[in-house]
């Protein structure tokens, strides 16, 4: 007689391993979604019980028709281990980080460069996937599935999908009123419940993508033209920031002197700037849209002309330089090009290499009006401790590592204020060129934050998180504009009216408008009442 292996009794028919992989990706995977529920005033009491264990099985039973519907036996267990081990990274950063996971943050991180995704390969991470994701995908390998007839076959996926839709019914039936107030106050949920948060916006974003490559170009401003140029041609700068919070900038009353540069340069400081996004991928591209945030779709954004076209439509040369993962699109039709990491120290571009070889004199090929972009790496995270160099570590003791909930707040905040002073020290550098450069130019400089960063808030870090629900440090940015007493003059701005409206509300609305005014571009898609400076000429 064979000998029988000791596993073979543990085998599985097709409904009990689809019940079995969603119990597990629902206990195990789901940590910050139990933590969420179990704070909602519906799981106090005895009552609050039922309405948990109610809430479990109607996870685990939409997971269980989804697997029984749309996944097919051949194709299980290979799945399975497709799903806990991409599980199994999702949980990590979203118990690590408090991140939550909608199509944004799957577009950050399909468009994450590799030298971010290193940053973010830690130990923890290592340790989490061996017990996350190898283990239980070692389980599913060693426990085989029970061979059956189609017809058979057919029989148990019936009666998993009617098994799973009695659940979901006669639980929705018992706890309408419950969880019609969760869903309705927290609309967060969707977010956090894994898998299906990150396979359902992967799909998303995917098609989405899909369909902006087979979309022509919507060309936006061919009209441009400049208006009548003054004795000098005009150059601004713009510097796009990166996770850059307003609230820990001195120049915002923040009690650290994270401002020491700037406070000495005669700048203007916006205190009330509020974001597009609150992720690169969705920020840089819509601040550089003509739609706004109301209008901005990130799917058409893709294939509509931004800023730097309408300017070059309007013929001012342009040049984008990129410290950071790319331009999202802003760029492409115009000169860009990024610091390279060979012409760097230990494969990090602080953010003045950007300076390095930028020419600000006038040329025969660049007679005219120009407009530079400049994107910083800035106050990236959650390795802060590489933004700056060693000499701008001021604020101590620091957390020089990227596992940010193996640092007190007290570190991490230290360390990320030095991002800041380096900041700091970047824009003033830019602005002492472009004094230099006032004999040839009136010259301007506009800084402007992509999006802002949490720093441990309510266990909350970095950002990414959806902008109906982030908090103030994710939204609220810092914006600076120095301009010359030339482009001033020429422009006919009033410093002093400009000085009045600081405290306004502004947003990256504003800055597509106010740059095309600012260089004096008419263009059918200009609208004059977005641009701040239209109000103090």
């Amino acid at each position: 007689m064979p000998t029988r292996l000791p596993f073979r009794r543990f085998q599985l028919n097709t409904f009990q391993f689809s019940l079995a992989l969603s119990i597990l990706l629902i206990c195990a995977y789901n940590v910050p979604l139990w933590q969420m529920i179990l704070t909602q005033p519906q799981a106090s009491g005895w009552a609050g019980v039922v309405f948990v264990i109610g809430l479990f099985l109607f996870f685990v039973a939409i997971l269980n028709l989804l697997i029984t519907l749309l996944v097919p036996r051949a194709l299980m267990r290979p799945l399975a281990i497709v799903v806990l081990l991409s599980a199994a990274g999702i949980s990590y950063y979203m118990n690590a980080y408090g991140v939550m996971i909608d199509k944004t943050m799957v577009q950050n991180a399909l468009e994450t460069d590799p030298a971010e995704v290193q940053e973010l390969l830690t130990p923890g991470l290592v340790g989490w996937m061996l017990g996350f994701g190898v283990l239980p995908s070692a389980l599913v390998l060693a426990v085989p599935l029970r061979q059956t007839t189609w017809l058979h076959a057919a029989k148990l996926r019936t009666l998993g999908a009617l098994f799973s839709l009695v659940i979901i019914g006669g639980v929705a039936l018992l706890q309408y009123q419950s969880f019609a107030s969760l869903f309705r106050n927290h609309r967060e949920v969707r977010h956090l419940i894994v898998p299906t948060n990150y396979l359902y916006y992967g799909l998303r974003t995917l098609s989405g993508a899909y369909a902006q490559s087979n979309h022509p170009l919507e060309s936006i401003g061919v009209d441009a033209h400049e208006q009548k140029p003054g004795p000098r041609p005009r150059l601004t700068v713009i510097v796009v920031g990166e996770t850059a919070r307003a609230q820990n900038f001195s120049l915002d009353g923040y009690t650290r002197d994270t401002n020491p540069e700037l406070s000495k340069r005669d700048v203007l400081f916006f205190d009330n700037t509020w974001s597009c996004g609150t992720s690169t991928a969705v920020s840089v591209p819509c601040m550089f849209s003509a739609s706004g945030r109301d209008n901005y779709d990130a799917d058409s954004a893709h294939y509509t002309e931004g800023l730097m076209d309408v300017l070059a439509h309007a013929g001012i040369d342009t040049l984008w330089r990129d410290n950071n993962s790319g331009c999202k699109g802003a760029c492409d039709r115009i000169p860009n090009e990024s610091t390279n990491p060979a012409n760097c120290e230990d494969d990090e571009c602080f953010d003045t290499k950007m300076l390095e070889g930028l020419e600000l004199k006038p040329t025969q090929e660049r007679p005219g009006d120009r407009v530079i972009v400049m994107h910083q790496k800035g106050s990236h995270g959650p390795a802060y401790y590489k933004r700056y160099p060693s000499n701008f570590e001021q604020f101590k003791p620091v957390c020089d590592s990227a596992e940010l909930q193996s640092c007190d707040v007290e570190r991490i905040v230290n360390a990320y204020d030095n991002t800041i002073l380096y900041t700091d020290y970047f824009l003033s550098q830019t602005i002492d060129m472009l004094k230099q450069a006032q004999e040839q130019y009136d010259t301007a400089l506009i800084y402007m934050s992509d999006h802002g960063e949490s720093l441990g808030e309510s266990g909350v870090f970095l950002h990414g998180v959806p902008y109906l629900i982030a908090p103030e440090q994710q939204k609220r940015v810092p914006m600076v504009i120095w301009l010359s007493d030339g482009m001033l003059q020429d422009a006919h701005i009033s410093k002093a009216c400009l000085a009045e409206k600081r405290h306004d509300e502004f947003s990256h609305d504003n800055l597509f408008h106010s740059v095309l005014g600012l260089m004096g571009v008419e263009t059918s898609v200009y609208n004059p009442k977005l641009d701040l400076f239209n109000a103090c000429r």
